[in-house]
């Protein structure tokens, strides 16, 4: 495995090699193997998402897909019988739908397989691998992920048992440990940020660029923090701008008035989905010579970045970006880290869990839970047979065992032939998975 910055857990176990199942795999970066300048190039719109994952699961190196692109991390989940092929083949379809070298792609690539795949997805959707632990936006990023590879056909029997085992799991960490009691998240750093810089937010005048969730709890954020000044909101579409400003007493302005929002302005914090830059040096320089040397902050919390770098090279203006928040978001870590602990102790019982479910899709496990549960209901009616019954002699009682198992064995012939050799087109893994559901082995 390629992990840049990290080996994986000692305790991290690999599910056994099966050459007639395919193996789980995700292969991604994140916000600890890349930096914002490669995540951004990487990150896909939810339309992109969905052509892509219909280019990519017609492939017959991959039999299911997922695609989770967030604002830290773009994965690809997966499952294929040759992992490698797999890999290669979403590694070479980025770095030439992204224009990104595949060398450099690679660098900060990171893959996972078997146990491995499976935790690390456990502790995604369950916010432990985010920059901000605990944070809720997470699961809900994972869950749309997953009902756009549905809707794209591109998901099977394992990824459909995976994502919704991932789904109890995370939802069993958030009620059962407290890794979200103190709520935090990269809107939350910002307005931390702000405080930071201004010592105090009362009196000061916050435009917030985009009006999506991030904007929303940046808001809520700094009412928190008693930031009373003019709060304008600047959004693409009017009406929804006008629907977040009408809710915490502000101002909706349109993309069109941001340069003259900026004179009166303190604090800028952009959260738009936008390809290219908001707000440029262009843009910005001559605002500050209006402004009379008053400082200008920017709080950049997109991916792709809203405010051009280049700003920073203004006097008074100053540019913060998300890989600057991690250190105001470390400092609300500390808190967390019992808690984490907790969680990763259900994710290792879930993980073993599931690895029980994905080893029962091999056949002979599954024809011999069969015969053991077929076994059981006759041994279980013969002896309350027999109870009735006690004239008959040994003899007798051991024909009518052999009379059992051989009809155990004809009861079986046909599903058995069907389970080892279901046809070249057929997913042997969904046939195995019925008979278990159909026959209630799970506890077997």
């Amino acid at each position: 495995m390629n992990l840049p910055g990290g080996s994986p857990s000692a305790e991290t176990r690999k599910f056994p090699g099966k050459e007639q199942l395919p193996e789980i795999v995700i292969a991604g970066i994140s916000h600890t193997s890349a930096p914002v300048e490669l995540r951004e190039c990487l990150a896909f719109s939810p339309e992109e998402s969905r052509s892509t994952t219909q280019a990519l699961k017609d492939h017959p190196e991959i039999r299911e897909i997922i695609i989770l692109s967030t604002c830290n991390r773009v994965e690809m989940l997966m499952t294929a019988h040759d992992p490698q092929s797999a890999i290669q083949r979403v590694e070479a379809h980025i770095a030439r739908s992204r224009d990104v070298n595949v060398t450099r792609l690679r660098q900060s690539m990171y893959t996972y397989t078997g146990a491995e795949a499976v935790r690390h997805l456990f502790r995604v959707a369950s916010s432990l691998d985010s920059m901000v632990v605990g944070e809720p936006q997470i699961l809900g990023q994972v869950k749309a992920a997953y009902k756009t590879a549905v809707e794209a056909r591109a998901t099977g029997v394992i990824l459909n048992r995976l994502l919704h085992k991932a789904f109890s799991v995370a939802k069993r960490i958030r009620s059962e440990t407290g890794i979200g009691d103190r709520a935090v998240s990269i809107s939350y750093a910002a307005v931390e940020l702000a405080r930071k810089i201004f010592g105090r937010l009362e009196d000061k005048t916050v435009l917030l660029v985009g009006a999506g969730e991030m904007a929303e709890l940046a808001v809520e954020h700094l009412n928190r923090s008693r930031c009373t000044g003019a709060l304008y909101v600047a959004n693409r579409t009017f009406s929804v701008g006008v629907e977040l400003a009408r809710r915490f007493s502000g101002n909706a302005i349109d993309f069109e008035e941001i340069s003259k929002t900026l004179e009166s302005a303190d604090i800028i914090i952009s959260s738009t989905g936008a390809s290219e830059y908001v707000l440029t040096r262009d843009q910005v320089r001559p605002v500050m010579r209006k402004r009379k040397n008053r400082p200008l902050f920017f709080i950049d919390i997109a991916v792709p970045r809203d405010v051009d770098p280049a700003i920073n090279r203004l006097n008074n203006a100053y540019v913060y970006d998300i890989d600057e928040l991690q250190g105001v978001i470390e400092e609300n870590m500390e808190s967390r880290k019992s808690e984490s602990a907790r969680a990763e102790r259900i994710i290792d019982e879930a993980a073993l869990r599931f690895q029980q479910w994905y080893d029962s899709l091999d056949v002979v496990p599954t024809i011999k839970d069969l015969q053991s549960k077929l076994s059981t209901i006759f041994a279980a009616e013969l002896n309350k047979t027999l109870h009735f019954l006690d004239h008959l002699s040994q003899d007798d009682i051991d024909a009518l065992e052999r009379m059992n198992e051989a009809v155990i064995k004809k009861i079986l012939h046909d599903p058995m032939q069907f389970l080892k050799n279901p046809g070249s087109h057929r997913d042997k893994s969904l046939y195995i998975d019925l008979i278990r559901n159909v026959f209630n082995l799970e506890d077997e």
